[in-house]
């Protein structure tokens, strides 16, 4: 199911759908990544994997790497060989089905520091370029909750106040608002919350799998030019699912037929999206300022 955006408003402006994202001003980084990746039983995350390959930057990842319960087995056997070859570069996010395994042991061994703060805990942040990126674990009844009293919650009020970046992402794995078959998922609430009220421009989600993206909104989900601007980009690898009936508020394009992964270039006060697909059957670029 593929569906189109409508015409451009505001600072949003759209970019053909072939060539490259037009280079930015000196400071720029590039982020490129999907979530829901890697299953010995399939194969598009190789050719996800290809795309990655050849796109310098820092990789993220949207939780679900090595299917179906986040193993040291499966990590090695499904995900390694294929994302493996740019671990050095990935800055992961935990998902579901990472947690399947008791204290998400096979994502924390394989990942190691990379995936945890100075705390060891699953959540962290670091400075891209001129961008803040905010790295949280939305597998709230595995973190203690994700509420404002938590201890992520507590983390996450001091790191957005701390922070002095312009333009900031945030990344985590269950959507706040979807169209999928998983639909938006309600725990993430309270994160969506605070990045929103904090005026972060991106989140990253996975979990359904396929890929949205949604104009900005505000903390209540509610149309904002000035909000917050949320993709799904659940194509890493993992079987794609069509979308089940009527789209979410806000939505506005939408696909299931492709795996693929976004690429963000991000200016020091503007950002440029582009999503590959793997097989050149989708595509969806554009651009828009930061706050």
């Amino acid at each position: 199911m593929l569906g189109s955006p409508p015409a451009s408003t505001g600072l949003e402006s759209a970019t053909p759908a072939t060539g490259s994202p037009p280079t930015g001003p000196a400071g720029t980084a590039t982020l490129v990544g999907a979530g829901d990746i890697a299953s010995c039983g399939l194969t598009a995350d190789t050719d996800t994997a290809a795309l990655v390959q050849g796109i310098a930057g820092t990789v993220f990842t949207a939780g679900d790497h090595a299917y179906e319960n986040g193993s040291a087995a499966e990590f090695a056997e499904c995900f390694d060989p294929t994302w493996g070859a740019f671990k050095d570069r990935i800055r992961p996010a935990a998902g579901n089905h990472d947690w399947n395994t008791r204290g998400a042991a096979g994502y924390l061994d394989y990942f190691g520091d990379a995936a945890t703060n100075d705390d060891g805990r699953t959540w962290y942040s670091y400075d891209l370029g001129a961008w803040h990126v905010i790295v949280l674990d939305s597998d709230c009844g595995n973190v203690r909750g994700c509420g404002p009293d938590s201890d992520q919650g507590a983390w996450l009020a001091a790191d957005l106040a701390a922070s002095s970046a312009r333009c900031s992402v945030a990344i985590w794995h269950h959507p706040r608002f979807s169209s999928g078959d998983h639909g938006g998922v309600a725990t993430s609430a309270p994160l969506w919350a605070a990045v929103a009220d904090a005026g972060v421009d991106i989140v990253l989600n996975g979990h359904d799998h396929d890929y949205e993206r949604f104009a900005p909104q505000d903390a209540a989900g509610a149309a904002d030019p000035d909000g917050t601007r949320e993709f799904v980009v659940g194509t890493g690898g993992a079987a794609l699912r069509p979308f089940p009936g009527a789209h979410a508020a806000n939505s506005l394009v939408r696909s299931s037929i492709a795996h693929g992964v976004l690429e963000l270039t991000l200016q020091p006060s503007a950002y440029l999206w582009r999503f590959h697909s793997t097989d050149g059957t989708f595509s969806d670029q554009g651009s828009a300022a930061c706050h």
